[in-house]
């Protein structure tokens, strides 16, 4: 079957254009932003990539077009698709079609901590042996890339609550019928497609209804906005997870000061611990609920308590990208308030006495709209100095927005100005954490060669 991906490098639907690809099928796709480390894994599953959207990029014995939901009326290869009357499909349609039917799926949905979680999930039952496929909105370190179609049943999916496609105005996630499901949090985002609160609590609820009977919700006990979805009507089993040590349900007790060392709790009673090199307490709830989701799938708690020892992480969450004059330089997804909070808290553990220079692009949709203004200054505070970078796209004040700042806040405009202050001011044994959840203009790449030309040339 010959298919051909339009918007093929976001995270998604790069993950369905390898899986396709393994399946047996010849892959091919268009996007107009083109950036590692997607391209670069499509690359080297030898994908062919076009840059743009030109109706002559799709083939003209094409057997499917599968069409991403950045794509929209008025594109002009989508108009070509419907024109031309060539079949098509959405990746969650063609995914659920292809890949996820008469599998055992495990899913994990939630605002926060979706790809580190399915990539802690995939990882401990690759570590059982169970050989699982994946669809992941980032790279695990562990596989070096968001997808594998893997052997039978076990399938583990980042569950996202955006919209399907154009055509498909549902949340992805209610298109793959999970056994099991993480439900990590929720809180309001992606302003540009929800009215409010209450519309994602509606699409969250629809997944449930999809849940079966047998089937098995690990659900973050200490999250109303989820207790609402559960209220809302629910027909499986639910196991509860908590931050501290609880006596119903699973919990962690005894972490250490750094988070490299945790206790592992069910019903009040220690079942296993965990060592590794992750920090945060994200991160421990994100392990606590991939534990409980494998034991759910078969896998012993002991058997994921020796996998997470030996997870790596995530690309583009807390990854170290190099270090120059005695400073480190982070990128990190983080692009909502709560994330940043998060982040932050988790640099805290790690710093020792180098300071945290925040360098964040407010870069998407719903931080763009200004929907976190006045929650976006205090998600900052925990760093020692705050860069912002105030791109043509922010059309609210970053500068007014930070007037409330405990911490030094400098506002630029041109990302070769936040290098040139980071060169000046950082000084050995500081940490420099840039968020975005874009390329922001390959910042990271140049700020370390910035560092290190200083040191050449002083």
């Amino acid at each position: 079957m010959k298919i051909h991906i339009l918007g093929i490098c976001g995270t998604f639907m790069g993950g369905i254009a390898v899986l396709a690809k393994q399946a047996g099928h010849e892959v091919s796709g268009s996007d107009a932003n083109v950036y590692p480390p997607m391209s670069t894994q499509l690359e080297e599953q030898g994908i062919v990539l076009s840059e743009g959207f030109l109706p002559g990029h799709i083939p003209d014995d094409v057997d499917e077009v599968v069409i991403g939901n950045a794509m929209s009326r008025g594109n002009a290869a989508v108009e070509h698709v419907l024109n031309k009357n060539i079949p098509y499909s959405s990746g969650p349609e063609w995914l659920a079609r292809h890949v996820l039917s008469q599998r055992w799926v495990l899913a994990v949905a939630g605002t926060h901590g979706k790809t580190t979680t399915a990539s802690m999930l995939a990882w401990i039952l690759q570590y059982a042996g169970l050989e699982p496929g994946f669809l992941i909105g980032g790279i695990p370190g562990n596989f070096g890339l968001s997808a594998r179609f893997g052997d039978m049943p076990f399938f583990v999916v980042e569950a996202d609550e955006y919209d399907t496609a154009f055509f498909d105005k549902r949340s992805k996630f209610v298109h793959y019928r999970p056994r099991t499901a993480i439900l990590n949090n929720l809180e309001f985002d992606h302003a540009d497609i929800f009215e409010n609160l209450d519309a994602i609590k509606k699409q969250f609820h629809y997944f449930v209804r999809t849940i079966p009977g047998e089937g098995m919700i690990v659900k973050n006990g200490e999250d109303s906005n989820l207790d609402d979805v559960i209220d809302m009507g629910c027909w499986s089993q639910v196991a509860d997870f908590y931050s501290g040590k609880n006596s119903q349900g699973w919990s962690i007790d005894n972490a250490s000061a750094d988070g490299r060392h945790f206790e592992v709790l069910l019903d009040g009673e220690a079942i296993g611990s965990v060592s590794w090199d992750l920090h945060g307490s994200h991160n421990r709830m994100n392990a606590l609920a991939a534990i409980a989701a494998a034991r759910h799938a078969g896998v012993p708690v002991d058997v994921s308590c020796e996998a997470l020892k030996a997870f790596r992480g995530i690309k583009r969450r807390l990854e170290v990208r190099g270090r120059e004059n005695g400073v480190t330089v982070y990128d990190d997804f983080a692009h909502h308030p709560t994330a940043i909070v998060e982040t932050l808290k988790a640099m805290n553990e790690i710093r020792d006495e180098g300071r945290v220079f925040a360098v964040l692009e407010p870069r998407s949709n719903t931080m763009r709209m200004g929907v976190h203004q006045g929650r976006l200054c205090e998600s900052l505070q925990q760093a020692d100095v705050i860069c912002l970078y105030q791109n043509e796209g922010t059309d609210w004040s970053l500068e007014e927005e930070m007037k409330a700042s405990t911490r030094p806040a400098t506002i630029f405009d041109d990302t070769q100005a936040i290098i040139d202050y980071l060169v000046e001011n950082t000084r050995e044994g500081d940490h420099v954490l840039i968020m975005s959840n874009g390329g922001f203009e390959a910042i990271h790449g140049r700020l370390l060669a910035s560092l290190a030309d200083a040191v050449n040339n002083e």
